[in-house]
């Protein structure tokens, strides 16, 4: 096996970009004249629990046999894993298919782990919910064929794939717009990770961990600090996500698998109802997350919850979730709509968890996102916040991430780029935020004030003037829509209000 493995790496060395980028086409071009297969949607999953599967025994299987020749027991037996069925060029047709789909789909679905570490339970979670799509078996042997060209033994070779898998995570991620799923860009990741100045040891946590940016950026952030065996297995395992979705949860669990984390700590849940039931031993130092907004939960997540803090409102129970979560002296950066700083009043929930959260927590940073971050998927305003559970807020700093000169947003083609927020980085004061002056694009407010206007956080610059002349027809309506977004919302929290109060008489 070590000869075959070492075969297997010399055959790879120098694969290019170029090269892994041509297989893929090849690859997304066969599935195209497949019958079952309906656009991006259909493709990219099919491509990636293959691509997985291909990745396990590389990265996974034939590592563990060259470690351990003698006591290694694989997760995937013969005749289901993939050196034996996947390898086999005659094995084709009908018969492929129908091995594929009555046998190997179900028997990896029914695989149990012995202990959390067993990579056999990630295996049974992603492999519940997978369906083979192809209806030809032959373009199903020709797909496996392009996928046995890619390999992942060399550390060259994954972080060569790695970078085309994040190009297909991102078609993903725009294919999945039209769904309101809204993905993180890679530079707002970076920056938040950052910015939360992570050290070895924390466990961390991404409630809403979709194709899992948070986590490979936390994971890249700590591994070049890890000396020792017993280290790397401890990142390991603090490297937390929950994603409810199926397709994300693959997409992702195979993200962190490229990255080299071999048995993801990712639970495939509802986040919401999972925090709900945590204990103290389940609380983390650090959540990193861009939980859904725009969305409404069914009734039985939101009668978890405790009464006063009851809504449909993912973003809220997300917020009053994380705050429960977090150790004493965690932190968390969280991406959170304007309308959801704007909700005040004391009938407002949105009010309710802004109090429990200055009162619990160190609100001591909003950082306001300029226009179209998140374009193509929404226009909608977004601010990133950053707490820590260390006692109440005393003022809250403000810093506006202002629009390149010359433009009015950003767009799918010229999204935000790193550099971007190199100026805020540098204002920061490093992780004791010291020495932050007040400037063209940084204020602070007491807490004092916040409280008196009933929890508003959507407070604008002060040093940017408001003057309708100078904005253009499209602002103008934009604004609209935002405050009448806003209005609606608060309705609805109005009537939730009022039919709670109503039920309990």
């Amino acid at each position: 096996m070590a000869a075959t493995k070492k075969k297997a790496a010399a055959t790879t060395a120098g694969t290019s970009r170029t090269r892994l980028a041509s297989l893929i086409k090849s690859a997304r071009d066969t599935m195209r004249k497949d019958a079952g297969m309906n656009g991006d949607l259909d493709r990219l999953p099919q491509l990636s629990w293959l691509l997985f599967l291909k990745a396990f025994e590389e990265r996974v299987e034939q590592e563990g046999e060259a470690l351990d020749p003698d006591g290694y027991r694989r997760a995937i037996e013969e005749p289901y894993n993939w050196g034996k069925w996947a390898t086999d060029p005659d094995f084709s047709g009908n018969e492929l298919k129908s091995f594929v789909n009555e046998k190997l789909i179900p028997y990896l679905a029914g695989l149990v782990g012995e202990d959390a570490e067993d990579p056999r339970n990630v295996l049974s979670t992603i492999f519940k919910d997978v369906v083979n799509r192809m209806q030809s078996g032959t373009l199903l042997r020709e797909l496996v064929d392009i996928v046995n060209q890619i390999h992942f033994v060399s550390t060259d070779d994954i972080h060569t794939m790695a970078f085309v898998y994040e190009s297909i995570l991102k078609e993903m991620r725009d294919a999945a717009g039209d769904s309101g799923e809204f993905y993180t860009p890679r530079p707002v990741n970076r920056f938040m990770v950052q910015q939360s100045f992570l050290e070895l040891g924390d466990s961390i946590l991404d409630p809403a961990s979709g194709t899992g940016g948070f986590l490979v950026q936390a994971y890249e952030e700590l591994k070049g600090q890890v000396k020792t065996s017993t280290q790397r297995r401890r990142l390991h395992a603090n490297i937390r996500g929950i994603e409810k979705k199926p397709l994300p949860y693959l997409l992702g669990s195979m993200n962190l698998l490229l990255h080299g984390i071999d048995a993801p700590h990712v639970q495939r849940d509802n986040a919401l109802l999972v925090m709900r039931n945590y204990n103290a031993s389940d609380k983390v130092n650090v959540v990193l997350t861009n939980p859904p907004f725009g969305g409404e939960e069914e009734s039985t997540v939101v009668k978890a919850f405790p009464d006063g803090f009851r809504t449909q409102e993912t973003a809220w129970l997300f917020l009053y979730s994380i705050l429960d979560q977090l150790k004493l002296g965690g932190r968390c950066a969280i991406v959170l709509p304007n309308g959801s700083l704007f909700a005040t009043g004391e009938n407002s929930i949105g009010a309710k968890i802004k109090k429990k959260l200055m009162k619990d927590c160190n609100l001591h940073t909003i950082v306001r996102l300029p226009q179209g971050v998140f374009a193509p998927y929404t226009q909608i305003p977004s601010n990133i916040l950053f707490f820590e559970k260390t006692g109440p807020t005393q003022e809250v700093w403000f810093y506006e991430i202002p629009l390149p000169e010359g433009r009015r947003g950003y767009t799918k083609t010229k999204p935000i780029r790193v550099e971007e927020f190199q100026p805020c980085v540098d204002w920061w004061g490093g992780k004791e935020r010291k020495g932050r002056q007040l400037g063209e694009q940084a204020w602070v407010v007491p807490a004092s004030d916040i409280i008196a206007s009933g929890y508003n956080l959507d407070i604008a610059n002060p040093h940017v003037g408001d003057d309708l002349t100078h904005r253009t027809p499209e602002e103008l309506v934009d604004e609209l829509v935002k405050t009448e977004t806003e209005i609606l919302g608060l309705l609805k929290e109005l009537r939730a209000g009022l039919e709670a109060s109503t039920g309990a008489e």
